[in-house]
């Protein structure tokens, strides 16, 4: 079969999913489908809206079914769907109800293999139930992990007879891939309907399953724990913390100038209030890349002044958070040196030389281990525990990939209020 371009609307808002639907249905997506967040907040509705706003598409409902298979897919099925998901984790009457639900009401099913252990097996199994699809799901907590492998639908398209449909984490680079190892259906979520110009982002996708030729992106691409930093360039504090669940920030430590962006592992140092000789003796024993992070006990005097950045230059260490004193700062900002305080002085202290290098410290309210992420920028600075940087590193880039669509529906005249429905999603 030609390949099909399935744009997946998982959002929890009505008005903004058949927006951006409107968008790609000009862009060239094939077949439309109605996310399981979309059905769970609005419910079959959607689908209704969906199948008279577009009724020379294809309507695909993730219903996500696991139990009373004829009950929801005659729901489905008179809501206007022409192909409703199933959950291969089913029962096989559950699966094998759907699908004579599905032939009784004109719709097609396709099973959902998202957590089956033995695919090949149960995709075997299913085809003799008489599903017409297969579908190959990277949820989206595993590619917040890095975890996008190919390799299912390679197996499942020589092993079985059935069209295979992929989805997760899919862009227009990868896409050429998904195509490469027999997918026959591509759905794409956020690389479309994240996108500021979700039409444009539809028409560059589908070019690329059309030429099979890849097209750069930037946005889109979940990191492993290898390529993390080309990421945490990209976003923002807020970003992360956001990714965090509103955490992660050292409180009350302060950038000393602004426009500068810092990553790197954390390397740290405990010492006394003013005592400078661990933090000078830091910039020796770092790495570079590395950021230097300093429990001085939250105050004065200065452990750090112009003449310890100079040699971090030298070293090029990524930067340094003080939890305590600096001074020199007119010196450092000419620098450009990213520098992160939680006090200011001209007075520094003596080197006494007590204290301990890379060790677990307490800055900023928050304990930082030796290797943990930290990331500084206008805001401040936030950290993030290295043994889920991958996680939360690919959570902040959806963080800024959705806030870009948001900012320019907001630029077409809405408000932020509107388009998240705030008073709807209070809490009551």
């Amino acid at each position: 079969m030609k390949p099909i371009l399935q744009v997946a609307l998982d959002f929890v808002d009505l008005p903004r999913a058949l927006k951006v639907a409107g968008e790609v249905v000009t862009g060239g997506a094939d077949w439309i489908e109605v996310g399981t967040p979309l059905i769970k907040s609005i419910g079959l509705d959607a689908v209704r809206e969906v199948r008279k706003k577009f009724p020379k598409h294809m309507t695909v409902a993730d219903m996500k079914t696991m139990d009373v298979g004829r009950t929801e897919v005659e729901m489905a099925a008179k809501a206007g769907a022409d192909i409703i998901c199933v959950m291969g984790a089913a029962s096989d009457s559950t699966i094998k109800d759907a699908v004579r639900a599905g032939r009784n009401y004109g719709a097609k099913i396709m099973v959902d293999l998202l957590g089956v252990s033995s695919i090949l097996k149960r995709a075997k199994e299913v085809e003799k139930f008489g599903a017409d699809y297969l579908g190959i799901h990277i949820s989206i907590d595993e590619q917040m992990e890095g975890k996008i492998s190919l390799e299912a639908v390679k197996k499942l398209s020589e092993g079985t007879n059935l069209p295979v449909a992929v989805a997760g984490g899919i862009n227009s680079e990868n896409v050429v891939d998904a195509l490469n190892v027999g997918a026959d259906i591509i759905i794409v979520g956020g690389a479309i309907t994240k996108a500021a110009d979700a039409r444009e982002a539809t028409r560059i996708i589908k070019k690329a399953m059309q030429t099979k030729k890849k097209i750069k992106t930037k946005l889109y691409k979940r990191v492993s724990e290898e390529n993390v930093k080309e990421i945490l360039l990209l976003v923002s504090t807020a970003n992360i913390s956001d990714a965090l669940h509103r955490q992660g920030d050292l409180k009350e430590i302060s950038p000393l100038l602004q426009g500068i962006k810092m990553v790197g592992k954390a390397f740290t140092v405990r010492t006394y209030p003013g005592d400078w000789a661990k933090p000078v003796e830091a910039v020796d024993a770092a790495k570079k890349g590395e950021v230097i992070v300093i429990d001085a006990g939250g105050v004065g005097p200065a452990v750090w002044g112009e003449l310890a950045t100079n040699s971090c230059l030298a070293k090029k260490i990524a930067g340094v958070v003080i939890d305590g004193a600096i001074r020199d700062v007119g010196e450092i900002r000419k620098l450009k040196f990213p520098a992160f305080a939680r006090i200011v002085t001209p007075a520094a202290g003596e080197p006494k030389g007590f204290g301990e290098l890379n060790v677990p410290v307490n800055v900023g309210g928050r304990r930082v281990f030796p290797g943990d992420w930290v990331v500084g920028d206008d805001d401040g600075v936030v950290v993030i525990s290295q043994k889920e940087i991958a996680e939360i590193t690919n959570r902040a880039m959806d963080v800024l990939e959705k806030e870009n669509r948001l900012r320019k529906e907001i630029r077409d005249g809405s408000t932020l209020s509107k388009i998240t429905e705030l008073l709807k999603w209070e809490k009551k």
